[in-house]
């Protein structure tokens, strides 16, 4: 139950709220995901106020403000199009008018494409108060936890990049039972992350060369089984998937 509403005018304010309110707080920027614990919290946190929104472009890389939509962000005209498919694919039309991209990859489970693909991009986070960046991996593998009293102000993700994108649903309305997430640098670095099931997403490779991409792959899924698909099914299709996406980063073609 929702007993206290705060709206900080400044991130120091914001801080100081979170501290007091403990774990019968919860941060609240575009509300998609308040459902999921309104039962057990007793104050809101709303960021909106500290315009925390705003897309700023660096040399190779780009800052995206923690309660930036997915609308918005799907909408950004350098952003390569297997990652906009990925947006699209995590909420309704409707939803992502509202989702943010913090809160999106924050409250994300194992079937969640937004969070894979940000995993394959090695996502950094930007804490305040200020102190080294955490990668959105370690989030993924640690827990929230790691974060907590500390406000989560933008996403960090690589521009001089290309990227792949390919999943399979049921329907094309479902959260895909397999997703496949490739990155590659142009040092030759790639991270492939895979998604579909689960808790979380998970990093499948990070390395250079895409010689092990399907053991790994196959290696991943193979007791990837649950009430949607079989592991068997998900290992097949999985290693499909991450064919496609390599023959996507070899295509002249924007990716």
């Amino acid at each position: 139950m929702i007993e206290e509403y705060y709206r900080p005018e400044s991130l120091p304010e914001a801080v100081v709220i979170i501290k007091q309110k403990g774990r019968s707080g919860r941060i609240l920027a575009g509300g998609t995901t308040l459902k999921k614990w309104s039962e057990q919290t007793a104050a809101v946190i709303d960021l909106q106020a500290l315009g925390l929104s705003q897309i700023e472009y660096r040399a190779k890389e780009m800052a995206l403000g923690a309660t930036l939509t997915l609308a918005n962000m799907a909408a950004i005209p350098t952003l390569p199009s297997a990652l906009q498919i990925a947006i699209k694919l995590q909420a309704s039309y409707n939803q992502r008018q509202s989702a943010t991209v913090v809160g999106s990859l924050l409250s994300a489970d194992g079937r969640s494409t937004f969070a894979t693909a940000m995993l394959a991009l090695n996502a950094r986070l930007v804490l305040f108060p200020p102190q080294k960046d955490l990668c959105y991996s370690d989030i993924l593998a640690l827990g929230n936890e790691v974060i907590e009293g500390q406000i989560v102000t933008a996403v960090v993700i690589p521009t001089k990049i290309k990227f792949a994108f390919h999943s399979v649903a049921r329907t094309p309305n479902d959260l895909p039972l397999v997703c496949i997430a490739l990155a590659r640098w142009d040092s030759g670095r790639i991270r492939l992350a895979a998604g579909g099931w689960g808790k979380v997403p998970l990093l499948v490779l990070d390395g250079i060369g895409a010689q092990e991409v399907s053991l790994a792959v196959r290696s991943t899924f193979s007791r990837a089984g649950d009430e949607w698909a079989s592991a068997e099914y998900r290992t097949d299709v999985a290693g499909v998937l991450a064919k496609r996406c390599l023959d996507d980063l070899d295509s002249p073609a924007d990716s």
